[in-house]
């Protein structure tokens, strides 16, 4: 019996080493998601709860909160990685190119990588057939960018039991679901070999904020922290280190200041290199190809 069925358990001292990418072997990759909230149904999630526990529809306070970030938090973060030269990628909900357009063309022309991220923001678990939901999202942002989108992370990171084996038949390269490592790892599925890229739950600006309502600067410390931990782990091995930010939750005046702060000591480090997606996976491939 396995403990995991798509990728082999393996402490991370047992991995063998690998080199970095361009002799860097802190690895960071900026990660906004960038979603598409259906006015006429339930939140996804909620920061207002309802007066007297009564959910009603609409719900102006929790949808205008996740708007704030198309309107305002999204145009810091352009200006943000504008300024200081640095690539990101975008998982995006594809109902965002013609619900936001100004905001996919801002994206697109700024040269951000675009992930697959499911239509509207709703777990793929609920989707009556998640494989339309998957092949739909891919071809309205390969419609949009002229290119097929090679990464997935679901909405909220959830998946079936046949996710990966739908991903890599509709021809998916990487997802970033499973937060199992700090470097990635090959999973198996039906369809062959499918690269799983680190992504965070504890360096997400979403289960701090909306889910734990930390202070503004958690994120700041929590980075710092990682990295006292990854100072002595980088002398023998690279780690990859993504922040996954919400233009609504990271992109407001208190926490935003946080944000350029990270990257400020980030940019100070001499063994940094800041990539995207398609980099991440590029390099992993080359190192450690996929199994037979």
């Amino acid at each position: 019996m396995t403990s995991n069925p798509r990728i082999p358990y393996q402490m991370s001292n047992e991995r063998p080493p690998l080199d970095g990418i361009d002799g860097k072997p802190l690895i960071v990759h900026l990660v906004v998601n960038v979603e598409h909230w259906l006015f006429e149904q339930n939140m996804p999630r909620k920061y207002l709860t309802a007066p007297h526990g009564l959910e009603q529809i609409p719900d102006i306070p929790n949808f205008s909160w996740a708007e704030y970030g198309m309107r305002t938090g999204m145009p810091r973060l352009l200006d943000c990685f504008d300024r200081r030269g640095l690539p990101a990628s975008v998982s995006l909900n594809a109902g965002v190119i013609d619900a936001y357009p100004s905001c996919a063309v801002a994206m697109r022309d700024a040269g951000w990588e675009f992930i697959g991220h499911g239509v509207h923001q709703k777990s793929i678990q609920g989707e009556n057939d998640e494989s339309d939901v998957i092949a739909l999202a891919m071809q309205m942002i390969e419609d949009f960018t002229g290119t097929r989108p090679a990464g997935w992370l679901g909405p909220g990171l959830k998946e079936t039991f046949d996710t990966p084996d739908i991903l890599k038949e509709l021809g998916v390269e990487y997802v970033f679901d499973w937060v199992l490592d700090d470097l990635p790892s090959w999973m198996t599925t039906k369809h062959g070999p499918l690269l799983s890229i680190p992504y965070t739950l504890e360096l997400n600006d979403s289960p701090l904020y909306a889910g734990q309502n930390m202070s503004s600067s958690e994120i700041y410390d929590r980075l710092v922290n990682t990295l006292d931990v990854f100072e002595r782990e980088l002398r023998t091995q690279p780690r990859v280190l993504t922040l996954a930010l919400h233009p609504h939750l990271i992109g407001v005046p208190h926490r935003f200041a946080y944000l350029e702060r990270m990257l400020d000591l980030l940019q100070g480090r001499e063994d940094t290199v800041f990539v995207v997606g398609r980099q991440i996976a590029d390099w992993y491939m080359a190192a450690s190809p996929a199994p037979e």
